[in-house]
């Protein structure tokens, strides 16, 4: 997958140390991914939330931390959407970030 707006997380562990090696290897590991479809990433990630209109859930240091990101399927992209901790996520629509 080709990860888009790795800055968004690099600006964020460069305020919040605490997620920083969690957020690279999962940065690592989506890089490296083929992920054809919600089902793939669900088994890959158990933990994550599939919502509609392509986006997926991360959890981050145990569900400390919240990454929401948008999957193109077809095009193998990620487009990073939202990076902060699960109050921040609960006062978003994850659905329209």
């Amino acid at each position: 997958m080709r990860v888009i707006a790795k800055k968004i997380l690099r600006e964020y562990w460069g305020k919040q140390a605490e997620p920083e090696e969690q957020l690279k290897t999962w940065y690592k590991e989506a890089s490296k991914a083929v992920w054809t479809s919600s089902n793939v990433v669900k088994s890959a990630y158990p933990k994550a939330s599939i919502l509609k209109n392509g986006r997926v859930v991360f959890n981050i240091c145990g569900n400390k931390y919240r990454l929401i990101v948008q999957v193109n399927y077809l095009r193998q992209w990620v487009f990073i959407r939202f990076i902060g901790t699960h109050g921040d996520y609960d006062k978003i629509d994850a659905d329209k970030i």
